[in-house]
């Protein structure tokens, strides 16, 4: 694509997020896209999830969930942190929703970050065709993906979709190698909060070439309000986080059984 065309493209954002430091390397800007294939039971952006674009009413006023930018547009806000960037080896991250969801504009971000000097990172399911995978892949540092669990119908209970082609893609981007790829698991009491369960998605992790690290993610509850905003149910209502200890334990036994660092956190 010409660099024009790529300038031009339009996809759909609700929040663009500057200064963080828990999602790739460095200082980086996040960019959230909107629409995503599942439905986690503990999403804290059940605003991302409906390409829609939502209004909800906060302290008697509106809010609107979704906005239709420009490459273009998204990278001019992007860029007002360029020092930060080149200070701290930072960059863009496209999280979600699920940026597989909006390939164009997504790998369009992607790409013009790359020719500002931008290192690149992508939170992501994995949930997608692999051809759709492949076309980000050529301007991506870091893909920081989602393995939730390992029994493909506990995973569809609790995101209504099956494990099977993202723990397929998962094995086809570390073998691709043209990727970092780091996995994230969020850990989720009545869900996957066990020994057993974590050590089967570390165990897997373990498997796929380059990988040296597992991030566990524990559960919070920060977005619970938005689902009352917008009128649907919190499915996961009454279940508490879980005590660091067991966090800490999971930690340890992931480091015993496997050759992975574990990090607890972002």
């Amino acid at each position: 694509m010409e660099q024009t065309n790529r300038s031009e493209i339009r996809g759909r954002i609700f929040d663009i997020q500057r200064y963080s430091i828990h999602d790739g390397p460095g200082i980086r800007t996040i960019v959230f896209l909107k629409g995503c294939i599942l439905r986690c039971r503990w999403c804290c952006n059940p605003e991302s999830q409906s390409y829609k674009i939502e209004t909800v009413t906060i302290d008697g006023k509106p809010k609107v969930y979704g906005r239709d930018v420009t490459v273009d547009e998204v990278m001019e806000e992007v860029m007002k942190d360029a020092a930060y960037y080149r200070r701290s080896g930072g960059g863009l991250t496209l999280s979600g929703g699920e940026s597989l969801c909006q390939p164009d504009f997504a790998v369009g971000l992607l790409s013009v970050a790359k020719d500002y000097g931008l290192t690149t990172a992508m939170e992501s399911t994995g949930c997608a065709p692999y051809e759709t995978i492949e076309r980000y892949l050529p301007y991506l540092d870091y893909y920081l993906m989602d393995i939730k669990h390992m029994n493909s119908e506990k995973h569809r209970e609790f995101t209504g979709q099956p494990n099977e082609l993202i723990l397929a893609n998962a094995q086809k981007i570390a073998r691709s190698g043209q990727t970092s790829l780091s996995i994230r698991v969020p850990v989720i009491p009545t869900f996957n909060a066990t020994k057993e369960e974590i050590l089967a998605i570390a165990r897997f992790a373990d498997t796929l070439p380059g990988v040296k690290r597992i991030h566990l993610l524990p559960y919070h509850r920060l977005g619970r309000d938005k689902y009352t905003r917008l009128g649907r149910p919190y499915l996961l209502d009454g279940i508490r986080p879980p005590d660091p200890s067991l966090i800490e334990s999971f930690r340890a036994a992931v480091e015993a059984n496997t050759h992975l660092a574990c990090q607890i956190g972002g």
